[in-house]
């Protein structure tokens, strides 16, 4: 530091052997910006001596208190100041010590982590467990009383989630017995099993393909739409209105939902079903020379019946378990446009993973029955 620094504002110097900075004038937001000026310049000092100070507003304080922190955080003394000012500094102060930055939270341990993850997916299968025995109390209300079945709702959900769904669950199917068939086809060429890839293609496609990518598509499409429109009316209050009518959410919302979606699911299945195997007919025969009576009559002797009634029947369990998970994240979004996002992504993930985990359940169950 040097022995002496003089600015209209204050005076840097040295005073029995400490480094003093006088304060002087009237600091003032006015002034702020030539009073930071010659702080920056300035060294540390261990004193601060403020009876010349005329007047101190909070801006100044602030500056001040910036331009001083190391020192002050080393035991800076202050002296000479009147009681208005101290006040002032003390308040800035307390302030700035409230905006200090929290120390960081050390990360949970490994184990802490799976501990914690597990806790969430038992509460989240809670959750649904939950939600899917109030859609069954209010199937049971409606089974004793017709009457309160929406079917005008019943009706509109079953287009948006059946007829309307039928183009892209067409196209998509088609390709995927394409896809299939020309893999197939690939290896059965080799060793003169052209006739083979029908039986491949026909019990895979309607056992198996068909029903989980229907499924997928469904979960994207539908679930997710109905996590945002539930969310969306949850927003804007619409769910609190229906219940202060004196309505069962679970009637009005929840079940022509879950009725439309199992109703319309094994429909879509169905029509995946005869897509897919359109596209493999399709593509048999420029590869593989299988024409379509040929690909017709062999698929009527090696598909049985069993194999197109056990993708049908998973439709309705699929459907069922979309849909309770669509509409409960709906049901229970936070009332902000970011927990709606988050929401309608988390449905998406959620019945795909649970279609699939299904899908390996019925594998193993029809697997123990032999069917």
């Amino acid at each position: 530091m040097q022995h002496s620094q003089h600015s209209p504002w204050f005076t840097a110097d040295l005073h029995d052997g400490q480094a003093r900075l006088r304060l002087a004038g009237a600091w003032r937001l006015a002034s702020l910006a030539e009073i930071e000026r010659g702080l920056v310049q300035l060294a540390q000092p261990t004193l601060v001596d403020g009876s010349a100070l005329t007047e101190l507003d909070s801006a100044a304080a602030l500056v001040l208190l910036r331009a001083l922190a190391d020192a002050d955080a080393s035991g800076l003394r202050w002296t000479g100041f009147s009681e208005v000012n101290a006040r002032i500094l003390g308040q800035v102060r307390a302030h700035l010590a409230a905006l200090a930055p929290l120390a960081a939270e050390p990360l949970p341990s490994l184990l802490a982590r799976i501990g914690q993850q597990t806790a969430g997916l038992g509460d989240l299968l809670h959750g649904h467990l939950n939600f899917l025995g109030q859609a069954a109390a209010a199937f049971g209300e409606v089974l004793a009383h017709p009457r309160r079945l929406r079917l005008r709702e019943t009706t509109v959900q079953l287009e948006q989630t059946g007829l309307n769904a039928v183009p892209v669950v067409s196209l998509v199917t088609l390709l995927i017995g394409v896809v299939i068939t020309y893999l197939l086809g690939l290896q059965a060429e080799q060793y003169g099993a052209n006739i083979f890839v029908v039986d491949g293609v026909g019990i895979g496609a309607t056992r198996e393909f068909a029903p989980i990518i229907v499924a997928v598509i469904v979960a994207g499409r539908s679930g997710a739409a109905f996590t945002a429109q539930l969310g969306s009316m949850r927003l804007t209050e619409e769910t609190d209105a229906i219940r202060t009518l004196g309505l069962s959410t679970a009637q009005v919302l929840v079940l022509p939902r879950v009725l439309a979606l199992m109703l319309a699911l094994p429909l879509l299945v169905f029509v995946g079903d005869v897509m897919s195997l359109l596209g493999a007919m399709a593509i048999a025969g420029p590869m593989l020379d299988i024409t379509p009576v040929a690909f017709l009559l062999r698929l009527r002797e090696e598909l049985a019946l069993r194999h197109v009634a056990v993708g049908l029947v998973k439709a309705p369990v699929f459907a069922l378990v979309i849909a309770v998970i669509g509409v409960r994240m709906g049901m229970t979004v936070g009332r902000d446009t970011r927990a709606l996002g988050a929401a309608t992504t988390s449905t998406v993930v959620q019945s795909i993973v649970a279609v699939i985990l299904l899908d390996a359940g019925f594998a193993v169950l029809m697997q123990a029955l032999d069917l």
